[in-house]
């Protein structure tokens, strides 16, 4: 088959055999979205070598666990844990200490014609949804499962700092909990997907010092190292930052203000996927206006430069 691969910092379209591991299902791939994540794995982020992706549909081919599976559309939990320790017995993966992560840590991704996961990390997409909607499954449960870390109401004041894939799906996400989102960001042309859906946009260049202190949420999803400078500037005392920027490199920013303001550091990585799943099903959040282009698998390479360009959104692949 083919597939995207990240080998000794190299970036190309190999000939690879099809998995063939028979304790897990094997999954066709028919659509594939590139994530900011990938792009900074090629920038050495994480020291993943092998086929990159982790946002996908497709349709399962074989399972030995789950027959009632097969021949159905799914979209796949990207944590795939060993099933035994304390946090899968509790049906959670995502923090199994030995858990593999699809196309990012230590399990080949889905960037390629087929792939494999464990039965239990497949959910079936609803018949409404369409697969160009599907796609998007991964990225808005990271974005939704915010609520998980931190409590949402309709009061809140939130800002979220990036106009990228993700700080618009958490911006239009987290609109559903609260009335009081603000989008922050570089790219007009960007934030007006955002302010559609009643999300309230400002250019980071025109902010002014009547923001700082004034939001009991930050996110900072720009997945640059100024947005966690920015964060601290708008979160008010005894506030709350969420991290959600995977970059290669290491911030510098003043930790002393955390200190002083006591305020809370967040990490908030991947969402589950059945709430992601079900907003879509409602067409509760728009995705469709967040693709920018599609290309072939076998054109994967210039896609992922075009991926990388300012003011592209979301990159499909089709193999």
């Amino acid at each position: 088959m083919k597939a995207l691969r990240f080998i000794d910092g190299q970036l190309g379209l190999c000939d690879i055999a099809i998995p063939n591991d028979p304790t897990e299902a094997l999954v066709r791939v028919v659509l594939s979205g590139i994530c900011n994540t990938d792009l900074e794995i090629v920038r050495g982020y994480a020291g993943f070598s092998g086929t990159i992706g982790h946002e996908f549909v497709g349709i399962v081919e074989r399972t030995r666990d789950a027959p009632h599976l097969i021949g159905k559309r799914v979209v796949g939990e990207i944590n795939a844990g060993c099933g035994k320790c304390e946090k899968c017995a509790a049906g959670d993966p995502r923090h199994c200490p030995t858990r593999t992560v699809l196309g990012i840590v230590g399990r080949e991704g889905a960037h390629a014609e087929y792939l494999q996961l464990p039965s239990r990390n497949l959910l079936e997409i609803p018949a409404g949804v369409t697969d160009e909607r599907a796609v998007f499954a991964e990225p808005l449960a990271a974005a939704y499962g915010i609520t998980e870390r931190v409590d949402i109401r309709p009061e809140t004041r939130v800002a979220v700092i990036g106009d990228g894939k993700l700080g618009l799906l958490c911006a239009m996400s987290l609109a559903l909990r609260s009335q009081n989102i603000t989008l922050i960001g570089k790219h007009p042309a960007k934030m007006a997907v955002a302010k559609t859906t009643g999300v309230e946009t400002v250019e980071l260049r025109n902010l002014t010092a009547s923001a700082n202190g004034h939001f009991d949420v930050v996110v900072e999803a720009s997945g640059s190292e100024s947005g966690f400078t920015t964060a601290l500037d708008l979160v008010r005392s005894r506030g709350k930052i969420v991290l959600k920027s995977t970059f290669h490199g290491t911030p510098v920013w003043a930790t002393s203000r955390v200190v002083v303001d006591e305020i809370t550091i967040v990490g908030s990585r991947c969402g589950r996927f059945a709430p992601a799943l079900d907003l879509l099903a409602g067409g509760l959040v728009k995705t469709e206006s967040l693709i920018s282009d599609e290309f072939s698998l076998a054109d994967g390479v210039a896609a992922m430069d075009h991926a990388a360009k300012n003011g592209v959104l979301k990159v499909l692949l089709r193999p």
